[in-house]
């Protein structure tokens, strides 16, 4: 993401115009966009012309209009992002008050208008303008007859390619059919690593599956490279590291994430940060739950004790259309920095924030233990029975 201008008040109001360049980039802009922001971007418009005879004929005319923002939709497997509203600055093809769709493209910059820009948007685009957060990490989940292809960027996981493939099963004395459709299943993972892998921005794929499929995948892949002189994975062959996950579906990734192996390789990615703390709060959770909360009211009455030392927030809840709502979550953020607690939010488009998204979306791990919370909700608890 480019950051072209930013304009804002002592009050926080103002506007930000930012250039999204990559397919990522549409899911930060959708994160920063809220119902009630303006928003300024260049659009097609179908127009209605009368021509001198009286004929009426329509054409599409590239316009610029400014929205009120009413709906936003996202398409997380495209990253196409579509904003609808009404037009709030006069236009010689489109009236005031009158509805239009804009759809928000890459490398087409944008001007977006709040009447407060809270710290945690303000975060996010401070991310997304930095090039070290980029698509860093790619995976190659894996069984036999099934792969997801997938790219691990800071704030989503995107399958990229599903490989799937009917294998017969060994028969005694002839193997050959088993071994000719593990042989194309193995073809066709390849052919999908090249084509959505980009080894110039990628630091590392993982290759995770049960058993010792990922080996002889591996095997395969390379004695291929060799025969046919494959210089794109000869020369990254060191980029690929083997690790154990209990199946090849997608949800199997957080396991391949949180091996020790992988942890210590991508120590400087933020995938591997999350899924380490969510890691560090179910440890918590099971040996001392005094020092592991979840649930809004819980954690904030926790940070009234100024006992957070990690804060583990997932960003759907900073999309709340509740304006009072999402007040209440980045005043919990703000507290618990300036209280000097980490944190973290999540996205929900990764594995482990979809699991924090399980846990109500918001928790915390605690520098002390807060007993007097756990005593408060057994007493809760038992009042209710």
């Amino acid at each position: 993401m480019k950051l072209v201008r930013k304009d804002l008040e002592k009050d926080n109001a103002g506007q930000v115009t930012l250039i999204p360049e990559e397919p990522e980039d549409m899911w930060h802009t959708y994160n920063l966009l809220q119902v009630g922001d303006s928003l300024r971007a260049s659009t097609i418009r179908k127009v209605q012309t009368e021509s001198s005879t009286g004929s009426v004929g329509s054409n599409r005319i590239r316009t610029t209009l400014t929205l009120c923002v009413e709906a936003i939709d996202f398409d997380s497997q495209a990253c196409q992002l579509r904003v609808k509203g009404t037009n709030i600055q006069e236009n010689e093809y489109v009236k005031m008050g009158a509805y239009h769709t804009i759809e928000l493209e890459p490398n087409r910059q944008f001007t977006l208008a709040k009447k407060q820009w809270d710290s945690v948007v303000l975060d996010r685009i401070e991310q997304a303008c930095d090039p070290a957060w980029s698509a860093d990490v790619a995976a190659v989940v894996m069984q036999e007859g099934l792969a997801n292809v997938c790219l691990v960027t800071p704030s989503m996981t995107l399958t990229r390619a599903k490989v799937e493939v009917n294998i017969p099963r060994k028969r005694k004395g002839n193997c050959s059919q088993h071994d000719r459709a593990l042989e194309r299943f193995y073809e066709q993972v390849v052919q999908a690593i090249q084509r959505h892998i980009n080894f110039e921005v990628v630091k590392c794929v993982l290759v995770a599956s049960p058993g010792f499929v990922r080996e002889q995948f591996c095997d395969y892949m390379f004695q291929q490279a060799v025969k046919t002189d494959n210089k794109l994975l000869l020369e990254n062959r060191s980029k690929f590291l083997q690790v154990h996950s209990s199946s090849g579906h997608k949800y199997a990734l957080k396991e391949a994430l949180s091996d020790p192996a992988v942890t210590s390789r991508l120590s400087d990615t933020k995938a591997a940060g999350e899924v380490k703390a969510l890691d560090d709060f179910y440890k918590m959770l099971q040996h001392e739950p005094d020092r592991a909360f979840y649930g809004l009211k819980q954690v904030e009455k926790a940070n009234e004790a100024m006992a957070i030392d990690t804060l583990l927030i997932s960003d759907e809840l900073f999309r709340h259309q509740d304006v009072a709502t999402r007040a209440r979550y980045v005043k919990l953020v703000d507290s618990v920095r300036e209280n000097m607690g980490t944190v973290r939010i999540f996205s929900s488009l990764h594995v482990s924030g979809e699991q924090l998204g399980q846990l109500t979306g918001v928790a915390a791990i605690l520098r002390f233990p807060v007993a007097e919370l756990s005593d408060q909700e057994d007493e809760s608890s038992s009042e209710e029975d």
